[in-house]
């Protein structure tokens, strides 16, 4: 399939179809006012299906890369839910290095975020990226499911699972003692949440996540890179209140903003994905990790 960008959309498509993944909207609704902005023998349902993820493309770093160790573990469901099953990848031969947990979208462990998870082991850090639908099997490839299944999750069992990955891989042997987390979308809120659950955290990254309550900001020991994409109005429009409260709480916080982008563009397997945005966010992050997991 030829890769689309978010240009060969208009803009009103993409906003629906974020409506959509999130389950504002349901798929019946999406095609009926998308159908709206249909033109040139391009219907609203070639419109949904080119604007879905395609994860051939979603492999910056080889499942088989020599830098890297990769394997799938578990961990102990604080919810009840038995075990929580997650992607761990190490670089091949180290001892202990610095470790950082990586929160998916709203779809599960899918091949993006695992990619992401080798991204960062090929740069000399442990990372583990958990499944929040492991207790309804895993995520199992297909998107429309995996949206529907992980809706359907208890969301306090959830955070429950996904927040209990923070202590479980700072207490493996190959993690140096120093834990940072990075997280898209909804794994952005999860950083975000982590930031204030857990005082041991040096540093998060929140994607275009959303924003905790300033109480629990009043928490965040860690250092916070933050993320938004300028097109993504539902999100941006939380970021006043929270930066008065990241300030009333003296939190050590930076946060960029990037002209002309979508929510999601650092997903490089859809149409939203910005490369230049992308890019620039993904330097800004590894700096960010360098200067907080690895100093002293």
């Amino acid at each position: 399939m030829q890769r689309r960008k978010a240009s060969d959309f208009p803009q009103a498509v993409l906003d629906l179809f974020d409506g959509y993944q999130h389950g504002f909207i349901g798929r019946r609704e999406f095609l009926e006012r998308a159908g709206k902005y249909a033109a040139g023998g391009v219907t609203a349902a070639a419109m949904l299906e080119s604007l879905r993820p395609n994860y051939a493309w979603a492999q910056q770093v080889r499942k088989d890369d020599p830098r890297i160790k990769a394997e799938y573990v578990t961990y102990p469901s604080p919810a009840g839910s038995g075990t929580v099953r997650g992607y761990l990848v190490r670089p091949a031969g180290a001892v202990k290095a610095a470790c950082i947990v990586v929160y998916h979208e709203n779809r599960g462990l899918n091949p993006y975020i695992e990619d992401v998870a080798r991204r960062l082991a090929a740069e000399g850090y442990v990372a583990f990226a958990p499944d929040a639908l492991s207790p309804l099997g895993g995520y199992a490839g297909d998107e429309e499911a995996a949206m529907k299944m992980f809706a359907s999750l208890d969301p306090k069992k959830r955070n429950a699972d996904m927040m209990a990955a923070g202590p479980w891989l700072l207490a493996r042997p190959e993690c140096n003692g120093k834990l940072g987390a990075v997280g898209f979308c909804v794994g952005g809120s999860m950083a975000n949440m982590l930031a204030t659950r857990m005082p041991e955290l040096a540093a998060a990254v929140p994607f275009y996540g959303g924003q905790p309550s300033a109480e629990d900001t009043a928490r965040i020991k860690a250092a916070l890179l933050i993320h938004y994409a300028g097109l993504d109005e539902r999100l941006d429009a939380g970021w006043p209140a929270w930066e008065a409260a990241l300030k009333a709480s003296h939190v050590s916080y930076e946060m960029h903003l990037y002209p002309g982008a979508n929510h999601g563009f650092h997903n490089d397997t859809t149409p939203r994905y910005d490369e230049a945005a992308a890019k620039l966010a993904w330097s800004r992050t590894l700096e960010f990790f360098r200067k907080h997991l690895r100093a002293g």
